[in-house]
């Protein structure tokens, strides 16, 4: 969504951030952290924590998604943001559980670890942007989304992935802040249990304009469902920038306990627009120093679902942008 918020714009700056080099060697070696989700005993923890990228299939969206996972292991990516939807895994496709199967054997072949996303926006309703919502009214609505997220869950427990993603949708209109806080905790409840079941981490996204929308939104929720193991944090680090009170880079040092999956994307302060690297004003190399001192073992997917036009073209670029800024906050104070 790239709905402008009312806060102010400040001037971009690029002071201290890397600038994409299209020339640069994007043919690195594919290590994929599927089955490593912990450090070995015996890590050498002195040494600066590998980070790993990956590219969401919602930016690659006139893919087909075999092509766009070649495309991606060639580039030389850790692993794919996988959103459900009908382009690409269809998540009510009558054939699903055999096109998973396929996805797993593709995704080992490729060296790819992958983080399932259910941000589709118009998977379950041809009507309704990213509806229905864990928050309608309707509870048979409710149940749907439900549903959806449990299936996500199988998924994600039958291609080995890190995490699934999701989030708590937009308050409905005449629904006070309770009634809706109420909702969201009770309609979490059975897919935390198919999470647990699974071992696969939920991780919530804080979204602009919806009823979880920041870090204390995600505590206020964490502190309603009893701090559950499996319910974990879905950071976007380009939200950050958008409408959080801390840097973009503090947020990550608060957000490490909870750190499940990371979206990453330039972006200006106020607007809520997901913008290719150097087009905003986030400083990249503080926020990735940041991201390797909490120890984070998952993907940090890039996320730019409004660009998928020029999908290839903007993965090309990103990842070399990405590299050089881990590159730079090698050297810069966390």
């Amino acid at each position: 969504m790239t709905d402008p918020l009312s806060q102010g714009r400040p001037t971009p700056t690029s002071q201290g951030r890397p600038t994409p080099t299209p020339g640069a060697d994007t043919t690195a070696a594919v290590t994929s952290p599927r089955h490593s989700p912990v450090p070995a005993p015996g890590t050498d923890t002195t040494t600066p924590h590998h980070l790993n990228f990956g590219y969401g299939t919602n930016g690659l969206a006139d893919l087909r998604l075999d092509d766009a996972l070649a495309v991606l292991a060639d580039l030389g990516y850790d692993g794919v943001g996988l959103t459900l939807d009908h382009m690409h895994l269809d998540p009510l496709a009558p054939d699903l559980p055999t096109r998973t199967r396929r996805l797993a054997q593709r995704l080992d072949a490729l060296g790819l670890a992958v983080t399932i996303e259910t941000g589709a926006r118009y998977v379950l309703d041809p009507r309704r942007k990213h509806g229905p919502s864990l928050l309608d009214p309707d509870p048979d609505d409710r149940a749907r989304r439900v549903d959806l997220l449990i299936r996500a869950v199988r998924i994600a427990a039958d291609d080995g992935a890190h995490a699934v993603h999701c989030f708590s949708g937009i308050t409905p209109p005449g629904t006070d802040p309770d009634t809706a806080w109420k909702r969201l905790a009770e309609t979490l409840a059975p897919v935390l249990d198919a999470a647990t079941t699974a071992g696969i981490p939920l991780a919530v996204e804080p979204e602009p304009g919806h009823l979880l929308a920041t870090l204390a939104d995600f505590h206020h929720l964490r502190d309603a469902l009893g701090d559950p193991p499996c319910l974990g944090l879905t950071l976007d680090i380009g939200h950050c920038q958008c409408l959080e009170p801390l840097s973009p880079a503090d947020c990550v040092r608060a957000a490490g306990p909870w750190l499940r999956h990371v979206q990453i994307e330039d972006m200006r302060r106020g607007v809520h627009e997901h913008l290719p690297f150097g087009d905003g004003d986030i400083d990249f190399p503080p926020v990735l120093a940041a991201l390797a001192d909490t120890g984070y073992q998952g993907l940090t997917v890039v996320e730019l679902p409004r660009h998928s036009h020029a999908g290839p073209h903007h993965a090309e670029l990103s990842l070399p942008f990405l590299r050089q800024a881990v590159a730079l906050s090698q050297g810069s104070t966390p």
